[in-house]
Order: C-alpha cells, then sequence, then structure tokens
C-alpha cells in the first residue's frame, strides 16, 4: 500500500512530461513570430474598425431618413388641417401680428422645450405645432447629432421661414391675414418667377416645378438658430451661418416635400474641408463657417447649385 498522496515513479514521469510541454509551448515563440501575430491582429484591427463604423453610419442614416420623413408627413397633415398653409418654418420663431382687437399667431413647427434655453428635459408645453402628429422626442433628432442637443433637424429657408435676410421672396409684405380653419393665421404669398414659387407658403406651391424636387427638413446636426438652414438664392456662395452638413460620412440627409428622404454625398473635396469654426449656444456648441464661402471647383459648384435648387426650385442668379 502506497503512501498517501504519494506518486508512483509512472505517474511522476507523466507529470514532468506534461510540465515540460507547458513550458515548452510557453517559451517556444520567436521575437519574430510574436511580431508578425501582433501585425496580423493590427491588419485584422485595421479592416475590421472602419467596415463596423459604415456599419453603424448606415444604421443611423437609415434611422435620420426615417425621422425626415415622419416629420415630413406630419407638416403635409398640418397644412392638410389649415386650409393648405404651411406651418411657419422658424425654429421657435412663433409669427405673430395683431390687427384691433383681433390676434393672430402662427406656431412654429417646433416649441421651446427643444431649445438649449431649456435643455433638462422636454417636459414643458410648448413643443411646436407638429407635436399633436409627432409626440416622441427622439423623432426631433439624428442618433448622430451633436451630444447635447434635442433637436438636430432645421427646415430650409424657403419653407415658410422668416428670415428676414431672404430678399425678393415675397409676393407682397408680411402682415396680410388669411382666415382659415381654426382660427386666423399670419401667412404671406411667395413670389412666383415663371412656373416656381420661391417662398413655399401653401400645399399648392410645392408642385412647382415639383414635390419630390423642393427639400423641406434638412439633418444639420445641432439646434438650428434663428436662420435654421439658410443657403443663398441671388449669389453662388455659402451662407456662413449655412455651413453644408457633413456628419453622415461627409454627406447629409434631407427630405423633400412629397415626404420621402434623400441622402446626398457631397462631390466637391471643399464643400466638405471648407474652412468651419465653432460658436457657443448656451452651455453647447454649434458649426459654422469662418465666412460666407464661394466654391472654387466644379464639383463644388455643383453641391452649391444642387440645394440652392432643391431649397428655391430654381437658381437666382
Amino acid at each position: 500500500m502506497r503512501k498517501h498522496n504519494a506518486f508512483t515513479p509512472l505517474e511522476v514521469s507523466r507529470i514532468r512530461k506534461v510540465a515540460e510541454l507547458r513550458i515548452g509551448f510557453l517559451t517556444g515563440f520567436t521575437l519574430i513570430e510574436l511580431l508578425v501575430v501582433i501585425a496580423i491582429i493590427a491588419l485584422l484591427m485595421a479592416i475590421l474598425i472602419p467596415v463596423l463604423g459604415r456599419a453603424r453610419e448606415l444604421g443611423q442614416r437609415a434611422v435620420c431618413l426615417s425621422n425626415l420623413r415622419q416629420l415630413t408627413m406630419a407638416w403635409l397633415a398640418y397644412a392638410d388641417e389649415h386650409d393648405g398653409k404651411l406651418v411657419c418654418g422658424s425654429a421657435f420663431g412663433h409669427r405673430t401680428h395683431t390687427r384691433g382687437r383681433k390676434s393672430a399667431t402662427l406656431k412654429s413647427w417646433v416649441g421651446w422645450d427643444f431649445s438649449p434655453i431649456r435643455p433638462s428635459s422636454v417636459t414643458g408645453p410648448d413643443k411646436g405645432a407638429l407635436w399633436p402628429w409627432i409626440r416622441d422626442v427622439h423623432i426631433y433628432r439624428c442618433p448622430r447629432g451633436w451630444p447635447g442637443h434635442l433637436l438636430t433637424y432645421a427646415t430650409v429657408i424657403s419653407a415658410n421661414n422668416d428670415n428676414v435676410s431672404a430678399p425678393r421672396v415675397y409676393a407682397e409684405a408680411e402682415g396680410t391675414y388669411l382666415e382659415g380653419t381654426g382660427g386666423w393665421e399670419l401667412t404671406a404669398f411667395g413670389k412666383r418667377v415663371k412656373r416656381t414659387v420661391l417662398k413655399l407658403t401653401r400645399l399648392t406651391d410645392i408642385f412647382s416645378p415639383g414635390a419630390g424636387q423642393r427639400a423641406v427638413f434638412v439633418d444639420i446636426g445641432w439646434t438650428p438658430t434663428s436662420s435654421d438652414f439658410y443657403v443663398y438664392y441671388l449669389y453662388p456662395r455659402w451662407y456662413r451661418f449655412g455651413a453644408p452638413p457633413v456628419q453622415h460620412a461627409d454627406g447629409m440627409t434631407l427630405s423633400m416635400a412629397d415626404g420621402h428622404g434623400e441622402y446626398w454625398k457631397w462631390k466637391g473635396r471643399e464643400t466638405v474641408s471648407m474652412p468651419r469654426e465653432l460658436l457657443p449656444m448656451r452651455n453647447l456648441f454649434i458649426e459654422v463657417l469662418e465666412n460666407d464661402y464661394e466654391p472654387q471647383t466644379e464639383d463644388g459648384l455643383y453641391d452649391l447649385q444642387r440645394l440652392q435648387k432643391a431649397t428655391w426650385g430654381r437658381l437666382g442668379y
């Protein structure tokens, strides 16, 4: 009988062989072999990370396009219930006018609850004129939006926006009263150039030259300012506060007045690389161009004019 915990010579021999094999496995790699393994791992990571990044961007882009389509369908539904008149396109810019004892107010499409002025949460009563149709705060923000911004979408300047620096787009001065369904609303007619209505104020305007060619909402990546998304009508240059969005793989997402969404990959390299700077907005930031920018290349001009035509229906120069 062998003693407790004692091993036979055969068992000791087997244990020694196993230990030798394990030590050999651990010490059998040369420095060159280790470097080759590390290089292979780094190569695989270099291949996989961009692929995973593109897959993530495609998924976020799909969500963004869905958001834009839903906002545009709500935009159309609002007009359908208000005698064909479009909602005020200025973010946070309710339009009000008083005549005698009567007062007209046209609410903006989105309310002050989405503004950086009230950054805590969207819990207040002012969520904008489209809220009855879209009661999910996540629809108002792209997944690729800048951190801290509750709203990343803006209307183009021609979508019944109130920016005063848009010359020659009104057929008459603002202050015109038109009584419609549900009360008084303040709506000026857009100027018509041949078959094209420059400023869209009514559903009937969007069929010139075609609803599928006129832009409504744009994903700019951060909370719109008072100019929302402005692009010039009269000049071949980018507006300083209307920098071309580039957060979607050097391209932009937008919706058209017939309700469909599109992704545009910028053709010109200068469209992506033009000088930009950050401006503070309360405790957040927005991105603007350093100055108005005039394209220097054919591709850069193509990008600008494509957006100008989608915004205004035509070029003004």
